[in-house]
């Protein structure tokens, strides 16, 4: 496993990339390409840092859920990263595209917690019933290792390759829906990009909620009352250019937009 130096090492060629918006190689020289524990520590590293300078966590990601993206990105498990307050933005607002270096758009579920997911044994039906409400939503993944040459540890490192995200205005109960049977459609600017379904995370988004709350648990974290979780792409993710719209419909959810600015 990868000591101390190397974390630290890592977390620090991230953040700066972070910083200064300049891409940076991929970490995985420091910390390997498949050392978890090392790759997880580097992402609390840079959360830490991350709340140090004021950011606020508001809830969890899953990546990686989709078969269409594991295959885009050369991998084959799920992942799990975290979500801050300063990068949610409301249906239709802009993003400014410096604040990203290559995104890449997904559509997906955002659910939102009533009840902790802290003890128990975290059933579907114990995730189910601590759903308070469902929206839908668009993932705007980042990278800041340059050309998306990554490995697993290197996405997990740089906090699941997590950039922005937004979500609808559509809340849905699981008693007025089930996540699993939804229909997706993406598009940017105009032009259909991406589609899926519900089955397409994991065979259904509240197993991913369930895979992501016994790791977050597993990692001392568990989900809490009152957070926003992402539950992963319905569909292949899409690269956005300044000045592009991304929308995004999900059957039972209605639409989601964001859009970009031109630099």
């Amino acid at each position: 496993m990868s000591g101390d130096d190397e974390v630290r090492a890592a977390a620090e060629r991230l953040i700066r990339a972070a910083q200064t918006r300049q891409t940076c190689p991929p970490v995985r020289d420091l910390i390997g390409s498949s050392d978890l524990a090392a790759a997880y520590a580097v992402q609390d590293a840079i959360a830490a840092w991350r709340t140090a300078e004021g950011a606020v966590v508001v809830g969890r990601k899953i990546g990686l859920t989709s078969t269409a993206v594991q295959e885009q990105l050369g991998v084959d498990q799920p992942d799990l990263g975290i979500l801050f307050e300063d990068t949610q933005y409301a249906d239709g607002e802009t993003v400014p595209s410096s604040r990203l270096m290559q995104p890449r758009a997904e559509a997906e579920i955002a659910f939102v917690l009533k009840e902790d997911l802290a003890d128990g044994d975290l059933g579907l039906d114990q995730v189910a019933a601590a759903v308070d409400y469902a929206v839908a939503a668009i993932e705007v993944a980042d990278s800041r290792v340059a050309g998306w040459d990554i490995t697993f540890a290197d996405t997990v490192a740089d906090n699941a390759s997590s950039g922005v995200y937004v979500l609808g205005n559509e809340r849905k109960t699981l008693d007025e829906f089930t996540p699993r049977d939804v229909e997706m459609t993406m598009t940017v600017t105009g032009q259909e990009v991406s589609t899926g379904s519900g089955a397409a995370c994991l065979g259904d988004p509240l197993v991913a909620v369930q895979w992501l709350a016994l790791k977050a648990r597993d990692f001392g974290q568990p989900l809490r009352a009152g957070q926003v979780i992402l539950s992963g792409a319905l569909g292949p993710m899409r690269a956005v250019a300044p000045g592009a719209t991304a929308t995004a419909t999900i059957a039972a959810l209605g639409s989601v937009t964001l859009h970009f600015t031109e630099g």
